[in-house]
């Protein structure tokens, strides 16, 4: 298998993922118990941990490619992409603490690495349209996020 197709791969992989991650947790339908609270701050943490293993992973993957690479080509897309992948960790990072520093108690923040796509997972009890306003503003503002491209889920 050539390097741009594992590098594409392992990009809808960890895409797969993410969506996996929260379709999981928005069928799921559970009320709000103790348990929930817990299970939802597990979420948050567990999801965070995933993306960073995943991201470290392609990181390594695409620094051997640029190491290893005879070819010009493969090379400059593969740091082309690192770089496209550095700043969405940065943009999801900063993103997050924009969020949680608005009053939310956990944010998870997921940019697509192949498309415009930017999915938001809030912890809000209360999430009102007003919320959407304010994190659709965050996002807008930092990363000139197109609504139409924004989803936020929120979690109780």
């Amino acid at each position: 298998m050539s390097k741009k197709k594992k590098i594409i791969v392992l990009s809808c992989m960890v895409l797969l993922l993410a969506v996996t991650a929260v379709f999981n947790f928005v069928l799921s339908g559970k009320t709000n118990t103790d348990d929930d609270l817990v299970a939802s701050t597990a979420y948050f943490a567990e999801y965070k941990t995933e993306r960073s293993q995943s991201r470290s992973e392609q990181l390594v993957q695409l620094n051997e490619i640029i190491a290893s690479s005879d070819d010009s080509a493969a090379k400059d897309e593969a740091l082309n992409l690192k770089l496209k992948l550095t700043g969405i960790i940065e943009d999801e990072l900063l993103l997050e603490t924009l969020i949680e520093s608005r009053g939310y108690e956990d944010a998870v923040v997921s940019i697509g690495l192949t498309s415009d796509n930017i999915n938001v997972i809030v912890k809000d009890a209360d999430f009102t349209q007003d919320d959407a306003i304010v994190i659709y503003t965050i996002l807008a503002e930092e990363v000139n996020a197109n609504p139409e491209n924004v989803t936020i889920v929120p979690i109780a």
